[in-house]
């Protein structure tokens, strides 16, 4: 039943990352371009260009805003990347614990040399 929960997870999750691919694309592209015009407008000496690097930034700064869907394609591609972790995550053996203090002590020591 757990791997089939996994699966269904697994499927919502890929759909909303297929969704928001779009606006996680253009996401990207936009920070990209507010890194570039904040790098020109630190060269550019005169004041007309500084405000025109500004008025550019902005509205580079309202794309990004405007895809800020972007962050629940990021949260389900990490959401995917969790359930392949579970999924391929190999079983734990069970150890039963004994009253002997030797075999708990062999055990713990095997522990902190792995």
């Amino acid at each position: 039943m757990k791997k089939f929960l996994l699966f269904i997870a697994g499927l919502v999750a890929l759909t909303v990352l297929l969704a928001n691919l779009g606006p996680m694309i253009l996401l990207g592209v936009s920070v990209w371009l507010l890194y570039v015009v904040f790098k020109q407008f630190m060269k550019t000496d005169s004041t007309a260009g500084k405000i025109g690097w500004v008025v550019l930034g902005l509205i580079i700064l309202s794309v990004a805003v405007s895809n800020i869907y972007a962050v629940l394609g990021l949260a389900a591609a990490y959401g995917l990347y969790l359930i392949y972790k579970s999924w391929t995550s190999k079983k734990e053996s069970v150890v039963v614990e004994s009253d002997d203090p030797f075999t708990n002590f062999e055990r713990q020591w095997a522990d902190l040399h792995k």
